[in-house]
């Protein structure tokens, strides 16, 4: 299997991602929204692009579209349409300190 490296955010998001224990077997459910929260990103597209770019397509993660009911300002309660990140298989298996960079 070839080497996968990652910036440091990707690490950032990943690590956290794993320390949640947000993998596609449990029921550990976290969107972009909460990530970005945690991590103290003020806008939830930075944390989408580092998960699409730097762990979705290298088979790290996977997002899960679901419907989740909200309460709006009024006290009404709304169905919401979320995708919520999991680790795959490999991503669960992978560990990013574990890859040595080049000098």
């Amino acid at each position: 299997m070839a080497q996968i490296k990652l910036t440091d955010k990707s690490k950032e998001v990943f690590k956290y991602l794993k320390e949640m224990g947000a993998t596609i077997e449990s029921n550990v459910n976290i969107t972009a929204a909460d990530i970005a929260k945690a991590l103290g990103y003020e806008k939830k597209s930075s944390v989408d692009g580092i998960i699409t770019g730097g762990l979705q397509k290298k088979g790290l993660t996977i997002r899960i579209p679901a419907e989740i009911e909200i309460t709006n300002a009024d006290g009404e309660v709304e169905q919401k349409t979320v995708k919520f990140i999991k680790l795959t298989e490999a991503g669960n298996k992978f560990d990013p300190d574990a890859v040595v960079e080049a000098d």
